[in-house]
Parts: structure tokens; sequence; C-alpha cells
């Protein structure tokens, strides 16, 4: 077994193998790694939910379970974002198939997930929230290509191995998805300031 202080110093190729052979300190590793990467795109696609919460916990349950098939074609972080975007869009594929079926959504009342805030002022914060409504509102579809692309900071190419798309439909939908986002937050911005009297 590994000791925590070796464990620090080894590789990401090296934590990977010893999280296959069940070194539970090795995948706390990566999953510390991770984790706050995970949140920001689960969040992002998701909204401050409890079902977002529920889904990053289930990123790491599926790369758990599938760490033996990583190839190391794409780097660690990638791969888990792939499984974050997918786990993600079928989370809302599961909400609009639940809110045909009811007049209320669970969701509305789950607010509760806490992410970093990482010290934010007043102002960055109702930025960063309002750049998050905006996103709620925006197409899964131009949502995950703006939300890798913007947020999460991947290239072009990257995006697309992620979405398992061409790279010209991730230009495209880059270009119309921040196009329709800048209307939302427009939208948005005036049905929050107060009409002067």
């Amino acid at each position: 077994m590994t000791n925590d202080l070796t464990l620090a110093q080894t590789t990401e190729k090296e934590l990977i193998q010893q999280a296959i052979e069940g070194n539970s300190s090795a995948f706390r590793r990566i999953v510390e790694s991770y984790q706050d990467q995970v949140a920001r795109t689960v969040v992002s696609m998701l909204g401050r939910t409890q079902s977002a919460e529920d889904v990053g916990q289930e990123v790491f349950i599926r790369l758990y379970k599938s760490l033996e098939k990583f190839r190391g074609e794409a780097g660690l972080g990638t791969y888990i974002t792939r499984i974050a975007i997918n786990l993600s869009l079928n989370e809302i594929k599961r909400r609009d198939r639940k809110r045909l079926f009811s007049f209320s959504s669970q969701e509305d009342q789950d607010r509760l997930l806490n992410v970093p805030n990482e010290d934010l002022s007043e102002e960055e914060w109702a930025r960063r929230e309002w750049v998050q409504a905006g996103l709620q509102v925006l197409e899964p579809k131009f949502r995950s290509v703006v939300v890798l692309r913007m947020i999460q900071g991947y290239s072009t190419k990257e995006t697309a191995k992620i979405l398992n798309l061409p790279q010209g439909t991730i230009l495209s939908r880059l270009a119309r998805g921040q196009d329709k986002l800048k209307v939302i937050l427009e939208n948005l911005q005036s049905v929050n300031t107060p009409k002067e009297v």
C-alpha cells in the first residue's frame, strides 16, 4: 500500500493504475483533484440544485466503474468532464420528461448546492448568479458548448472530442449559443432592473 507522502509524488498515470488496483487513497486523490472542476461543470449545466449535487457524486461513481476502460487518449480531466456533461444532459432530459407530467418542479425547491464561492465580492457573486440563471434558460445543446468553451476553458478541439461532435458544429453552436445567451442575459437584466417612476 502506498503511503500519503509517496502518493503526493505520484503522476496521474500512476494514480490511475493504483486506483484500478484498489488503492482507495489514490482514487481519493483523483476525486480531490477534480471535484471543483466537476462541480463547476455540473452546476453550470444544471444550476445549484440537489440534482446537480447528485450528478456530481454520480460522476465519480461512473469514473470509478470505468477507470479500467480509460485509455489515456485524452487527459483524465477531459474524460471526467465528458462523464459530467453526459450525466448532466441525461438529467436535463429526465427533468424535461418529469415536467411533462407535473405542474411544479421539485428543482425549484432544491436550490441547496454549496459551491465554493472563492471569496467573491457581492458584485462578482451577483454577476455569477446572473450568468448562471441565463445558462439555465439556454438550450442544452448550446449550453454544453458554452460551458465547456467559455467556463471550463476547453479548446474547440477538446470540446468536440468531449461532445463527440465535429469542430465545425462546436464553432457554430458556440457562436449561436453566445448570441442566444446575450439576449437571455439582456432580458434577465431588464426584468430585474427597477423601473423609474
